[in-house]
């Protein structure tokens, strides 16, 4: 029997999900750079954690960061000296939600949206986050700066308010929405990598939504939302399977099976 793979916890899901050489005329093979493999490399490479920190901040162990390591180093390598094009997708892995005390060593804005949101949000309440400015709604999903979210009830908006991403971007955005416990998106427009990240929370997207955000969310609950399934962000081409993320199955920081 194999062993059960632990859930790599990711921060921060990738902005772009491929590159491509800049002469891919002879049509290369792909090679896969998992969402837990870019994270070791953001963390030990971008970050500068050592693999300690590293291990702490993905919630497994030093000996599987350092095989994780190797791994995503090989992988690019290949990818740069061979001419490969590279993709980012699929993996073990969970969305940072803000619950654990160790993100960021304690530096971590989802820990406190988390600390205030999830424990405010009852049972029976579906609680919807829209892209926000000015009450309208904000058009490019990965630059918003706040988020209106709407509690609803029965039908009803119970409770509405207005939450500072704190700068956060792109590839933090989906860890500020699973840490303010929503289980619905409606936007504007967004990138491939971003609507990935949001499958593996757990998000319903209802994207290429324009204007008044009170408005968009009665037509929500009215079920008369118009929306783009098919949504794209004019910055990202590029969309690509989920592969197997441990945010799907709701294994927490258990192991997955």
């Amino acid at each position: 029997m194999s062993r059960p793979v632990k859930c790599r916890k990711v921060c921060h899901f990738p902005n772009v999900l491929e590159f491509l050489p800049a002469d891919d005329t002879e049509k290369k093979t792909p090679i896969v750079l998992t969402v837990d493999e870019y994270e070791t490399i953001r963390l030990l490479d971008k970050k500068g954690y050592s693999q300690e920190q590293c291990a702490v901040s993905m919630q497994i162990a030093r000996t599987t960061v350092q095989r994780i390591y190797e791994i995503a180093r090989k992988k690019i390598a290949d990818a740069l000296i061979d001419g490969h094009p590279l993709r980012i997708e699929g993996g073990d892995f969970r969305i940072c939600d803000g619950q654990s005390g160790n993100c960021s060593f304690g530096g971590c804005y989802k820990q406190e949206i988390y600390k205030k949101y999830a424990a405010e949000k009852g049972e029976g309440i579906m609680r919807i986050a829209v892209t926000y400015e000015n009450g309208q709604i904000f058009q490019h999903f990965g630059h918003t700066e706040t988020f209106k979210i709407y509690d609803i009830e029965e039908g009803k908006v119970v409770h509405s308010e207005v939450v500072d991403t704190n700068g956060s971007g792109h590839g933090a955005l989906a860890g500020v929405l699973n840490a303010l416990n929503a289980d619905v998106l409606i936007c504007g427009g967004i990138g491939g990598g971003a609507q990935t990240a949001l499958a593996a929370a757990g998000i319903k997207l209802f994207g290429g939504v324009s204007g008044d955000a009170d408005e968009a969310v009665e037509a929500f609950i009215n079920e008369t939302l118009e929306y783009n399934p098919n949504v794209k962000c004019s910055h990202h081409e590029h969309s690509h399977g989920e592969g197997h993320t441990c945010g799907e199955h709701g294994c927490g920081s258990h192991s997955c099976h």
